[in-house]
Protein backbone atom coordinates (compact mmCIF):
# COMPACT_ATOMS: atom_id res chain seq x y z
CA UNK A 1 0.00 0.00 0.00
CA UNK A 2 1.25 3.47 -0.90
CA UNK A 3 0.22 6.52 1.16
CA UNK A 4 0.49 10.17 0.09
CA UNK A 5 0.40 13.04 2.60
CA UNK A 6 -0.41 16.37 0.92
CA UNK A 7 0.48 19.81 2.28
CA UNK A 8 2.91 17.83 4.44
CA UNK A 9 4.77 20.89 5.75
CA UNK A 10 6.56 20.02 8.97
CA UNK A 11 4.52 16.92 9.86
CA UNK A 12 7.60 14.71 9.75
CA UNK A 13 6.23 12.60 12.58
CA UNK A 14 3.27 11.52 10.43
CA UNK A 15 5.66 10.26 7.78
CA UNK A 16 7.20 7.94 10.37
CA UNK A 17 3.84 6.97 11.91
CA UNK A 18 2.51 5.81 8.54
CA UNK A 19 5.79 4.12 7.63
CA UNK A 20 5.61 2.12 10.85
CA UNK A 21 1.97 1.24 10.11
CA UNK A 22 2.78 -0.02 6.61
CA UNK A 23 5.92 -1.93 7.54
CA UNK A 24 7.86 -3.29 4.54
CA UNK A 25 4.73 -3.58 2.40
CA UNK A 26 4.37 0.00 1.20
CA UNK A 27 5.76 3.49 0.87
CA UNK A 28 4.94 6.90 2.32
CA UNK A 29 5.08 9.83 -0.11
CA UNK A 30 4.78 13.53 0.72
CA UNK A 31 3.78 16.59 -1.30
CA UNK A 32 3.93 20.32 -0.65
CA UNK A 33 4.04 23.59 -2.56
CA UNK A 34 7.25 24.58 -0.75
CA UNK A 35 10.40 22.83 -1.92
CA UNK A 36 11.96 23.23 1.53
CA UNK A 37 9.10 21.71 3.53
CA UNK A 38 10.83 19.48 6.11
CA UNK A 39 8.49 16.51 5.68
CA UNK A 40 9.55 16.15 2.03
CA UNK A 41 13.05 15.24 3.15
CA UNK A 42 11.95 12.15 5.07
CA UNK A 43 9.35 10.64 2.72
CA UNK A 44 10.11 7.71 0.43
CA UNK A 45 9.48 10.08 -2.47
CA UNK A 46 8.67 13.79 -2.47
CA UNK A 47 6.72 16.04 -4.81
CA UNK A 48 6.75 19.82 -5.10
CA UNK A 49 3.30 20.73 -6.37
CA UNK A 50 1.63 23.91 -7.54
CA UNK A 51 -0.12 26.19 -5.05
CA UNK A 52 -3.62 25.18 -4.00
CA UNK A 53 -5.13 28.17 -5.79
CA UNK A 54 -3.55 27.21 -9.13
CA UNK A 55 -6.23 25.89 -11.55
CA UNK A 56 -3.91 23.01 -12.52
CA UNK A 57 -3.33 21.84 -8.93
CA UNK A 58 -5.99 19.13 -8.93
CA UNK A 59 -4.84 17.61 -12.23
CA UNK A 60 -1.24 17.60 -11.03
CA UNK A 61 -2.19 15.84 -7.79
CA UNK A 62 -4.29 13.29 -9.69
CA UNK A 63 -1.32 12.61 -11.98
CA UNK A 64 0.95 11.93 -9.00
CA UNK A 65 -1.62 9.56 -7.50
CA UNK A 66 -2.02 7.72 -10.80
CA UNK A 67 1.69 7.44 -11.61
CA UNK A 68 2.73 6.40 -8.11
CA UNK A 69 -0.28 4.12 -7.55
CA UNK A 70 -1.35 5.90 -4.38
CA UNK A 71 -3.79 3.80 -2.37
CA UNK A 72 -4.49 6.21 0.51
CA UNK A 73 -4.55 10.01 0.23
CA UNK A 74 -4.29 12.08 3.44
CA UNK A 75 -4.66 15.87 3.38
CA UNK A 76 -3.17 17.93 6.23
CA UNK A 77 -4.43 21.37 5.24
CA UNK A 78 -7.77 23.06 5.98
CA UNK A 79 -7.66 25.09 2.77
CA UNK A 80 -7.16 21.99 0.59
CA UNK A 81 -10.02 19.98 2.09
CA UNK A 82 -12.93 21.72 0.24
CA UNK A 83 -11.27 21.12 -3.14
CA UNK A 84 -10.51 17.45 -2.47
CA UNK A 85 -13.94 16.85 -0.95
CA UNK A 86 -15.64 18.05 -4.14
CA UNK A 87 -13.50 15.73 -6.26
CA UNK A 88 -13.34 12.57 -4.14
CA UNK A 89 -14.79 10.50 -6.98
CA UNK A 90 -11.97 11.57 -9.32
CA UNK A 91 -9.45 9.94 -6.99
CA UNK A 92 -11.56 6.85 -6.44
CA UNK A 93 -11.80 6.42 -10.21
CA UNK A 94 -8.02 5.96 -10.44
CA UNK A 95 -7.83 3.60 -7.45
CA UNK A 96 -6.91 6.16 -4.78
CA UNK A 97 -8.97 6.23 -1.58
CA UNK A 98 -9.10 9.81 -0.22
CA UNK A 99 -9.48 9.98 3.57
CA UNK A 100 -11.60 13.09 3.05
CA UNK A 101 -15.06 13.81 4.40
CA UNK A 102 -18.01 14.84 2.23
CA UNK A 103 -18.27 18.43 0.98
CA UNK A 104 -21.09 19.08 3.46
CA UNK A 105 -18.99 17.92 6.43
CA UNK A 106 -15.93 19.87 5.29
CA UNK A 107 -17.99 23.02 4.81
CA UNK A 108 -19.63 22.60 8.23
CA UNK A 109 -16.20 22.57 9.86
CA UNK A 110 -14.45 25.09 7.60
CA UNK A 111 -17.18 27.73 7.96
CA UNK A 112 -17.14 28.67 11.67
CA UNK A 113 -20.67 30.08 11.45
CA UNK A 114 -21.94 26.76 10.10
CA UNK A 115 -19.99 25.00 12.87
CA UNK A 116 -21.83 27.07 15.46
CA UNK A 117 -25.22 26.33 13.91
CA UNK A 118 -24.44 22.60 13.65
CA UNK A 119 -23.36 22.35 17.28
CA UNK A 120 -26.40 24.28 18.49
CA UNK A 121 -28.75 22.15 16.38
CA UNK A 122 -27.40 18.99 18.01
CA UNK A 123 -27.51 20.35 21.55
CA UNK A 124 -23.71 20.44 21.86
CA UNK A 125 -22.44 23.31 24.04
CA UNK A 126 -20.36 25.87 22.15
CA UNK A 127 -19.43 29.55 22.24
CA UNK A 128 -22.26 31.98 21.46
CA UNK A 129 -21.44 33.42 18.05
CA UNK A 130 -22.58 36.53 16.13
CA UNK A 131 -22.14 37.57 12.51
CA UNK A 132 -22.27 41.34 13.00
CA UNK A 133 -21.05 44.01 15.38
CA UNK A 134 -24.63 45.17 15.96
CA UNK A 135 -25.78 41.65 16.92
CA UNK A 136 -22.91 41.30 19.38
CA UNK A 137 -23.62 44.72 20.92
CA UNK A 138 -27.26 43.75 21.37
CA UNK A 139 -26.24 40.51 23.10
CA UNK A 140 -23.92 42.49 25.36
CA UNK A 141 -26.75 44.87 26.26
CA UNK A 142 -29.08 42.01 27.22
CA UNK A 143 -26.40 40.18 29.19
CA UNK A 144 -26.36 37.15 26.85
CA UNK A 145 -22.57 37.56 26.59
CA UNK A 146 -19.91 39.55 28.42
CA UNK A 147 -16.36 40.69 27.78
CA UNK A 148 -13.83 39.50 26.87
CA UNK A 149 -14.91 38.49 23.37
CA UNK A 150 -13.10 36.85 20.47
CA UNK A 151 -13.09 38.45 17.02
CA UNK A 152 -12.08 35.94 14.35
CA UNK A 153 -12.29 35.14 10.62
CA UNK A 154 -15.31 33.08 9.65
CA UNK A 155 -13.09 31.01 7.39
CA UNK A 156 -9.68 30.40 8.89
CA UNK A 157 -7.13 27.93 10.11
CA UNK A 158 -5.28 27.61 13.40
CA UNK A 159 -5.32 30.81 15.43
CA UNK A 160 -4.66 33.13 12.50
CA UNK A 161 -6.39 36.49 12.78
CA UNK A 162 -7.99 35.95 16.19
CA UNK A 163 -8.16 39.05 18.41
CA UNK A 164 -9.40 39.48 21.98
CA UNK A 165 -11.54 42.48 22.93
CA UNK A 166 -11.84 43.46 26.60
CA UNK A 167 -14.28 46.38 26.27
CA UNK A 168 -16.53 48.19 23.80
CA UNK A 169 -13.72 50.39 22.51
CA UNK A 170 -11.43 47.47 21.80
CA UNK A 171 -14.28 45.56 20.18
CA UNK A 172 -14.90 48.34 17.67
CA UNK A 173 -11.17 48.66 16.91
CA UNK A 174 -10.35 44.98 16.45
CA UNK A 175 -13.54 44.37 14.45
CA UNK A 176 -12.63 47.20 12.05
CA UNK A 177 -9.07 45.89 11.76
CA UNK A 178 -10.22 42.30 11.15
CA UNK A 179 -12.70 43.47 8.51
CA UNK A 180 -10.02 45.41 6.62
CA UNK A 181 -7.61 42.47 6.75
CA UNK A 182 -10.23 40.08 5.45
CA UNK A 183 -11.11 42.45 2.61
CA UNK A 184 -7.55 41.97 1.36
CA UNK A 185 -7.83 38.18 1.58
CA UNK A 186 -8.10 36.09 -1.56
CA UNK A 187 -10.72 33.72 -0.09
CA UNK A 188 -13.69 33.61 -2.44
CA UNK A 189 -16.17 32.84 0.33
CA UNK A 190 -15.83 36.33 1.74
CA UNK A 191 -17.25 38.05 -1.35
CA UNK A 192 -20.94 37.59 -0.54
CA UNK A 193 -21.09 36.69 3.16
CA UNK A 194 -20.08 38.39 6.43
CA UNK A 195 -16.50 37.25 6.97
CA UNK A 196 -15.88 38.22 10.61
CA UNK A 197 -17.43 36.54 13.65
CA UNK A 198 -17.72 37.75 17.23
CA UNK A 199 -17.70 34.99 19.81
CA UNK A 200 -17.85 34.64 23.56
CA UNK A 201 -14.50 33.80 25.12
CA UNK A 202 -14.81 30.34 26.68
CA UNK A 203 -13.55 29.75 30.21
CA UNK A 204 -12.13 26.54 31.63
CA UNK A 205 -9.35 24.11 30.81
CA UNK A 206 -8.63 23.48 27.13
CA UNK A 207 -8.62 19.94 25.77
CA UNK A 208 -7.92 18.50 22.36
CA UNK A 209 -9.95 15.59 20.99
CA UNK A 210 -9.24 13.23 18.13
CA UNK A 211 -12.73 11.99 17.30
CA UNK A 212 -12.14 8.93 15.13
CA UNK A 213 -14.62 7.55 12.59
CA UNK A 214 -13.97 4.66 10.23
CA UNK A 215 -13.83 5.05 6.45
CA UNK A 216 -17.61 4.70 6.25
CA UNK A 217 -18.16 7.57 8.71
CA UNK A 218 -19.08 5.36 11.68
CA UNK A 219 -17.92 6.46 15.12
CA UNK A 220 -14.99 4.45 16.50
CA UNK A 221 -13.20 6.27 19.36
CA UNK A 222 -12.30 9.51 21.13
CA UNK A 223 -8.69 10.23 22.08
CA UNK A 224 -8.44 13.06 24.60
CA UNK A 225 -5.61 15.14 25.96
CA UNK A 226 -5.42 18.23 28.18
CA UNK A 227 -3.44 21.05 26.62
CA UNK A 228 -0.60 22.36 28.76
CA UNK A 229 1.16 24.80 26.39
CA UNK A 230 0.24 26.23 23.00
CA UNK A 231 2.62 27.66 20.42
CA UNK A 232 1.63 29.38 17.16
CA UNK A 233 -1.92 28.07 17.46
CA UNK A 234 -0.83 24.45 17.89
CA UNK A 235 -0.58 22.20 20.93
CA UNK A 236 3.03 22.17 22.10
CA UNK A 237 2.70 20.17 25.35
CA UNK A 238 -0.18 18.01 26.55
CA UNK A 239 -1.14 15.13 28.82
CA UNK A 240 -3.52 12.33 27.84
CA UNK A 241 -6.70 11.78 29.86
CA UNK A 242 -9.65 9.43 30.14
CA UNK A 243 -12.71 11.62 30.65
CA UNK A 244 -16.24 10.21 30.43
CA UNK A 245 -17.77 13.57 29.54
CA UNK A 246 -15.33 14.14 26.68
CA UNK A 247 -15.79 10.60 25.40
CA UNK A 248 -19.58 11.02 25.36
CA UNK A 249 -19.12 14.31 23.55
CA UNK A 250 -16.86 12.65 20.97
CA UNK A 251 -19.41 9.89 20.37
CA UNK A 252 -22.15 12.48 19.86
CA UNK A 253 -19.99 14.49 17.45
CA UNK A 254 -18.81 11.49 15.46
CA UNK A 255 -22.32 10.13 15.09
CA UNK A 256 -23.91 13.46 14.17
CA UNK A 257 -21.22 14.68 11.79
CA UNK A 258 -20.37 11.41 10.06
CA UNK A 259 -16.88 12.55 9.09
CA UNK A 260 -14.20 10.28 7.67
CA UNK A 261 -11.08 9.47 9.70
CA UNK A 262 -9.95 12.03 12.26
CA UNK A 263 -11.82 15.07 13.57
CA UNK A 264 -9.50 17.41 15.48
CA UNK A 265 -11.53 19.32 18.09
CA UNK A 266 -10.80 22.09 20.59
CA UNK A 267 -12.96 21.76 23.72
CA UNK A 268 -13.17 23.85 26.90
CA UNK A 269 -14.19 22.08 30.11
CA UNK A 270 -15.64 24.03 33.02
CA UNK A 271 -17.19 21.88 35.73
CA UNK A 272 -19.55 19.44 33.99
CA UNK A 273 -19.80 21.56 30.83
CA UNK A 274 -17.78 20.54 27.79
CA UNK A 275 -18.01 23.22 25.07
CA UNK A 276 -16.69 22.73 21.54
CA UNK A 277 -14.85 25.68 20.01
CA UNK A 278 -13.38 24.35 16.75
CA UNK A 279 -13.70 21.24 14.53
CA UNK A 280 -11.22 20.30 11.81
CA UNK A 281 -11.78 17.08 9.80
CA UNK A 282 -8.11 16.11 9.47
CA UNK A 283 -5.05 15.18 11.50
CA UNK A 284 -4.33 18.08 13.84
CA UNK A 285 -1.24 19.17 15.70
CA UNK A 286 -2.51 17.44 18.83
CA UNK A 287 -2.57 13.90 17.41
CA UNK A 288 1.09 13.04 18.25
CA UNK A 289 0.25 13.23 21.96
CA UNK A 290 -2.32 10.45 21.54
CA UNK A 291 0.17 8.44 19.47
CA UNK A 292 2.82 8.83 22.16
CA UNK A 293 0.32 7.36 24.64
CA UNK A 294 -0.36 4.18 22.67
CA UNK A 295 -2.91 5.17 20.01
CA UNK A 296 -2.17 4.36 16.38
CA UNK A 297 -4.66 5.98 14.02
CA UNK A 298 -2.42 5.54 10.94
CA UNK A 299 -2.44 1.77 11.56
CA UNK A 300 -6.22 1.83 11.99
CA UNK A 301 -6.70 3.74 8.72
CA UNK A 302 -4.46 1.31 6.87
CA UNK A 303 -6.37 -1.64 8.34
CA UNK A 304 -9.74 -0.17 7.35
CA UNK A 305 -8.46 0.53 3.85
CA UNK A 306 -7.38 -3.12 3.58
CA UNK A 307 -10.80 -4.30 4.75
CA UNK A 308 -9.40 -5.44 8.10
CA UNK A 309 -10.50 -4.78 11.69
CA UNK A 310 -8.09 -2.54 13.62
CA UNK A 311 -6.59 -3.67 16.90
CA UNK A 312 -8.77 -2.03 19.61
CA UNK A 313 -5.55 -0.90 21.35
CA UNK A 314 -4.87 1.43 18.41
CA UNK A 315 -7.99 3.42 19.31
CA UNK A 316 -7.22 4.03 22.99
CA UNK A 317 -4.69 6.05 24.97
CA UNK A 318 -2.92 5.36 28.23
CA UNK A 319 -3.94 8.25 30.52
CA UNK A 320 -1.52 10.59 32.28
CA UNK A 321 1.17 10.42 29.61
CA UNK A 322 2.65 13.90 29.26
CA UNK A 323 4.61 14.75 26.13
CA UNK A 324 6.20 17.83 24.56
CA UNK A 325 7.23 18.77 21.05
CA UNK A 326 10.73 20.01 20.28
CA UNK A 327 12.43 21.40 17.21
CA UNK A 328 15.14 19.64 15.27
CA UNK A 329 17.05 20.49 12.13
CA UNK A 330 16.36 18.84 8.77
CA UNK A 331 18.49 19.49 5.70
CA UNK A 332 15.82 20.53 3.20
CA UNK A 333 17.53 21.79 0.06
CA UNK A 334 15.69 21.69 -3.24
CA UNK A 335 17.88 18.79 -4.36
CA UNK A 336 16.46 16.67 -1.54
CA UNK A 337 12.94 18.07 -1.69
CA UNK A 338 12.20 17.00 -5.26
CA UNK A 339 13.52 13.49 -4.67
CA UNK A 340 11.32 11.08 -6.59
CA UNK A 341 9.33 13.80 -8.40
CA UNK A 342 8.46 13.33 -12.05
Amino acid sequence: MNVLLTCAGRRNYLIQFFRDALGPDGAVFAADAAAHAPALREADAAFVLLRLDDPAYLDQLLAVCRERRIDLLISLNDYELPLLARHRDCFRAIGTLPVISSPAVVETCYDKWQSFRFLEAHGIPTARTYRSLDAAREALATGAIAFPLAVKPRWGSGSCGIERAHDAGELALVYALATRRQARSSSAEQCAEPSILIQEWLDGEEYGLDVVNDLEGRYAATLAKRKLVMRAGETDRAITVRHEGLERLGATLGGALGHIGNLDCDVFVSGERCAVLEMNPRFGGGYPFAHSAGANLPAALVAWARGETPDPAWLTVTPNIAAAKCDRMVVASSEFAVRGAK
